[in-house]
């Protein structure tokens, strides 16, 4: 079984600070996966369904980790939810090797609250760890201590299911903190500002939002003088929503610089007052360049050297009734369009569009396939029901293929009906019309 449960657990503050309750890490856990539990002063998080989104577990493991030492918590991995509780409250930090089972069955008694409430009877039995009370009859423990035990067992070591109830993420932001020391500069609030920061920056990514304006509020020591107030604030603004804890480091850090506090400072708290949609960040193939602003252009342009001019196209549209010659493909930095018209996708009006009353199909064949017709009926895999339709297209008398005396005019006269197959699904098959031309059936375009 992979370790895929995090426990994580505040660790005890110095005298003087305040250490990170529960529910704070759970709303800071909900970054990762929706799954997050409340559970003895701790927070539980399910990370199964989140490995493959943060590049495997190894990686989510190191992002956790790492957040949750800014944060001062300990966190500890284990198949269940119960056992990684049982490994934090041990400091079992790293992920687990070995059999689940033989790493519980040397954790004392206390590890399992349903176990260690219990601790001093069995200890009079000889029970020092949770391998020993596992050896007990089993009959006997529910007698003797109710099921309530047996059942934190079997679940702690993955014998049974466990139930929790999730928690949602908060809809505003808020957290304090007391200070290890009275801070009489202001810059030195950084510090203590940034677990806050870091708290803020989980909260901002489980809700896909990032913050605009955020407001750092300090209380003055209770020894202050008359004149000194309870306290201050000060609101920084963001060019554009962020989540980046360095990017607000950044500006805090500019900001505090011109306060000067009127007291010595113990207690700060931080609330977001702005926050607005982030756009989630492309994970494209091209070169990071990209990203570092180097712009499109020049990776395109890097590319179609290597590969050749024709080797990055974009599509380019053209006010034509007839599907076939509505869109060309031409080099994406050339600037040339192919022969049949200049008019760009923002130009072409919806009434050029090809069967316009008739919903557009997601493929269509490169030529028109001619079906088979029974009795005047078009067959395509059995005999094809018309839905919708007829739309007439009609046009291309201008446009000749070829030169000379083998030039061929490509008019077409056309209509489009929306058919369903007993086999295909949905088609889009047209009736030939020209004057002259033999009545036929073909398709054109498949849906999805």
């Amino acid at each position: 079984m992979s370790a895929h449960w995090a426990a994580l657990l505040p660790l005890p503050q110095p005298a003087g600070s305040s250490p990170i309750d529960a529910a704070a890490l759970g709303a800071w856990a909900l970054q990762f996966t929706p799954r997050v539990a409340l559970r003895e002063g701790a927070a539980l998080a399910e990370l199964a369904a989140s490995a493959r989104l943060f590049g495997g577990l190894e990686r989510l493991h190191q992002r956790v980790q790492q957040g949750a030492a800014d944060l001062g918590a300990h966190v500890a991995w284990a198949p269940t939810g119960l056992a990684a509780l049982a490994l934090a409250r041990q400091g079992g930090a790293r992920v687990p090797e070995g059999p689940l089972a033989r790493q519980l069955d040397a954790l004392p008694l206390h590890s399992l609250t349903a176990v260690g409430q219990h601790q001093a009877t069995l200890e009079r039995v000889g029970c020092r760890t949770l391998g020993q009370v596992r050896r007990l009859p089993r009959a006997a423990l529910v007698r003797r201590f109710g099921a309530t035990l047996l059942a934190a067992l079997d679940q702690a070591y993955g014998l049974q299911p466990e139930a929790y109830d999730w928690i949602t993420v908060p809809q505003t932001f808020e957290a304090r903190l007391e200070l290890m020391a009275r801070v009489e500069h202001a810059p030195a609030l950084l510090a203590g500002a940034r677990r806050l920061l870091v708290q803020m920056a989980g909260w901002l990514a489980a809700r896909r939002c990032g913050v605009r304006a955020f407001t750092l509020h300090w209380c003055h020591d209770a020894l202050r003088p008359r004149d000194a107030g309870s306290g201050g604030a000060l609101t920084v603004r963001t060019a554009r929503p962020t989540q980046s804890v360095a990017h607000c480091m950044r500006l805090l850090s500019e900001h505090l610089a011109r306060v000067v506090l009127d007291a010595p400072v113990g207690d700060i708290a931080l609330h977001a007052d702005e926050v607005e949609p982030c756009a989630e960040e492309n994970h494209a193939w091209l070169p990071d360049a990209l990203h570092q602003g180097a712009g499109a252009e020049q990776a395109l342009e890097r590319i179609q050297a290597r590969l050749g001019p024709q080797a990055v196209c974009s599509p380019v549209l053209h006010a034509d009734h007839r599907p076939e010659y509505m869109q060309h493909w031409h080099s994406a930095l050339a600037g040339r369009p192919a022969p049949g018209g200049k008019a760009s996708a923002e130009r072409v009006p919806q009434s050029a569009l090809a069967g316009a009353g008739l919903p557009q199909p997601p493929w269509l064949l490169d030529v028109p396939l001619r079906l088979r017709e029974r009795q005047h009926r078009p067959y395509y895999q059995g005999p094809l029901q018309l839905l919708l339709g007829p739309d007439r297209v009609e046009g291309g008398w201008w446009h000749r293929s070829g030169q000379g005396a083998d030039a061929q005019a490509l008019n077409v006269q056309r209509d489009y009906w929306l058919a369903r197959s007993p086999h295909a699904g949905l088609l889009w098959v047209f009736q030939q019309r020209l004057a002259g031309d033999e009545t036929a059936w073909f398709l054109h375009g498949l849906y999805a």
